[in-house]
């Protein structure tokens, strides 16, 4: 899993670093996720940790606390997270996780993506058993525990995988341990950098160079749309 990771992170990173609309899909979580359990992070763990997220990619406070007043307002009573599965040029699968506060405009878009790219959108669930959706923490390390030793402490809170990179270390676990894991790497003092859900491939596929440059078109355009917040593929 982890030179997939590699791949997914270095590539996102790549098209992110063009991309002048980060805040604003940072924001769009948040406003979601105050939306739903309340404007105190405190109170409200789902809203903590976007914001966490969101501090760690440099989002200024003041944006952090206008997306919080926004989930009170009229914008963020429609405002719904919603995913779509298609199948891209030469085959690559795809994930497309979205936030957004029209749905008619976002499938659209997305469909638009796939259809000239000469791909098209599926029925979601057509591509779930393809993959497998996995709760990823990063976070330094801690002085006096090592690699080794961190693993020993997590196991029983659901840890899978711990893996370490350029002086950040990599957790992962079923998706279904998220709040579990969490709260266990907190309880050992260590301050999480960044929590999320991410989609892997569970047999991922290697394509040629010339072939990644049609699947890169596509991704690029989806990734540049509003809505979209994250995309996930098979991409070895």
């Amino acid at each position: 899993m982890g030179r997939a990771f590699e791949y997914r992170r270095a590539s996102k990173e790549k098209r992110w670093d063009k991309m002048s609309k980060v805040f604003p899909k940072l924001g769009k979580l948040i406003t979601i996720a105050a939306k739903e359990g309340g404007p105190d992070p405190e109170m409200n763990a789902r809203l903590r940790n976007a914001i966490n997220n969101a501090k760690a990619e440099n989002m200024p406070k003041d944006n952090i606390e206008n997306a919080i007043k926004r989930a009170s307002g009229k914008d963020a009573e429609s405002m719904v997270e919603v995913l779509y599965e298609g199948k891209g040029p030469h085959g690559v699968l795809v994930f497309v996780e979205c936030a957004t506060d029209n749905t008619t405009r976002t499938v659209a878009n997305v469909k638009s993506y796939f259809n000239k790219a000469g791909g098209s959108l599926v029925p979601n669930g057509s591509l779930e058993f393809m993959f497998s959706r996995k709760a990823v923490f990063e976070f330094k390390p801690k002085d006096g525990i090592g690699l080794e030793d961190l693993e020993l402490e997590l196991i029983d809170a659901g840890l899978e995988e711990i893996e370490e990179h350029e002086e950040t270390i990599f957790a992962y676990a079923d998706y279904t341990n998220f709040g579990t894991l969490h709260h266990a790497i907190e309880a050992l003092g260590i301050e999480i950098l960044k929590a999320n859900l991410q989609r892997f491939a569970n047999s991922p596929v290697h394509f040629s160079e010339e072939q990644m440059v049609d699947i890169d078109k596509m991704l690029d355009k989806i990734e540049e749309d509003d809505d979209v917040q994250a995309v996930y593929t098979n991409i070895s």
